[in-house]
C-alpha cells in the first residue's frame, strides 16, 4: 500500500498573515501541521522553527517523540535569544510512516488528526486545551464549549516551557483509510460532522481540501486554515494527472507565500509557512498501544492565544 497526499493552506478572512506552517513530504513519509501563536509575526517564526526542527531530527533517524521535544527546545531557544519573539509558541501535529505499515502521530496542542475508515470518522488526537479538559470532566458540554470564552486557552504547546509532554498515537494502516491533519482554523469553524460529510462525499483529495477551506471561510474564516489529506491506497493504484491550476498559486520549497490566498500544494514534497474525539474502538481501529505521553513537565500553564490580526 501507499499514501496519496495533498495540502492546502489559507490565511482566512480575518488574519493579515498566515502563521500556520506545514510539511508534506511523500518521499520521507513526513506530514505535519504547526499553528503558530505570538502575534507580530512571532507565530510564523514559531511554527516554521518547529517544522524545521522536525524535518532535521527525522532526517537524522531519531524517534518522533524525541524530535518533537527537540522542536520545543528550538522554539524556546529562539524566543529566548530575541526579545521580539518572547512568548511565541506553536502547536504541532505530525505523522510519520513506520514499518507495519503504521502511521505514528505525535501531537502537542489543539491542531488535530482525524481518521475516516469504512465511513466512520474519529478524532485521533486529544486537544490540549482548557475546554477539552472541562468537557472530559463533564463540566462543559460541546455546545457550551463553542461559545466559552476560554476556548482560546491551550494547556500545552511548543515554546511554553523547557519541558513538554508529547502524545504518540500509532495507527495500523488499512487500504481505504483517509487521514486529515489540520490546524484549528478549520475545526473552530466547522463541526466534525460537516468535515466528515465532505471527506465521505468527495473522493478527489484536492477538491475535498478546497471544499473544507472554502466552508471554513464561509463560516467566518477567523483564523488561518491548513488541511493535509492522506489517502491509503493499493500500490498499483494510478494517480490521475492533476488538472492545471487557474486561480490559486502553487507553492514550492522556495517560493511559498504565507500571505497569498489559497495555496494548492498538489502532490510534491513541500514545506510552506504558514467536540471530544470518538472512541477509536468504535471504528475497530488498531491503534496499537494507548497514546503514550512522555514524562510530564513539572509546571502547568494556561496559555492564551495571541495572534496577529
Amino acid at each position: 500500500m501507499k499514501l496519496l497526499t495533498t495540502a492546502l493552506t489559507d490565511v482566512g478572512r480575518v488574519r493579515s498573515a498566515n502563521e500556520d506552517s506545514f510539511v508534506l513530504d511523500d518521499a520521507a513519509g513526513v506530514f505535519a501541521v504547526a499553528d503558530g501563536m505570538g502575534g507580530h509575526q512571532a507565530g510564523e517564526v514559531a511554527s516554521a522553527t518547529a517544522i524545521d526542527a522536525l524535518r532535521s531530527g527525522l532526517q537524522e533517524g531519531r524517534a518522533l517523540d524525541d524530535v518533537i521535544v527537540s522542536a520545543n527546545t528550538a522554539v524556546v531557544s529562539r524566543a529566548s535569544a530575541d526579545p521580539a519573539l518572547r512568548g511565541m509558541g506553536t502547536t504541532l501535529t505530525a505523522a510519520v510512516l513506520d514499518d507495519g505499515p503504521v502511521l505514528v502521530i505525535g501531537h502537542v496542542g489543539d491542531s488535530r488528526a482525524y481518521l475516516l475508515r469504512a465511513g466512520e470518522f474519529a478524532q485521533l488526537t486529544v486537544d490540549h486545551s482548557v475546554v477539552a479538559e472541562l468537557i472530559a470532566a463533564g463540566q462543559l458540554t460541546e455546545a457550551e464549549a463553542e461559545i466559552d470564552p476560554r476556548r482560546a486557552m491551550i494547556t500545552r504547546a511548543l515554546g511554553i516551557d523547557v519541558d513538554v509532554e508529547v502524545d504518540l498515537i500509532p495507527v495500523t494502516l488499512v487500504v481505504g483509510d483517509r487521514f486529515l491533519i489540520c490546524s484549528d482554523g478549520l475545526t473552530t469553524m466547522l463541526r466534525d460532522d460537516a468535515v466528515a460529510d465532505v471527506l465521505r462525499s468527495e473522493t478527489d483529495r484536492v477538491r475535498a481540501a478546497t471544499e473544507l477551506v472554502d466552508a471554513a471561510n464561509e463560516a467566518g474564516g477567523v483564523d488561518n486554515i491548513t488541511v493535509l489529506l492522506l489517502d491509503v491506497v493499493d500500490d498499483d493504484t494510478d494517480e490521475p494527472e492533476p488538472e492545471p491550476e487557474t486561480e490559486a498559486p502553487v507553492a514550492s520549497d522556495t517560493d511559498a507565500d504565507a500571505d497569498a490566498d489559497t495555496l494548492d500544494l498538489g502532490e510534491s514534497p513541500v514545506v510552506a509557512p504558514a467536540p471530544a474525539p470518538a472512541p477509536a474502538e468504535e471504528l475497530d481501529v488498531d491503534l496499537g498501544d494507548p497514546p503514550v505521553q512522555l514524562e510530564p513537565a513539572p509546571k502547568r500553564h494556561w496559555w492564551q492565544r495571541r495572534k496577529q490580526s
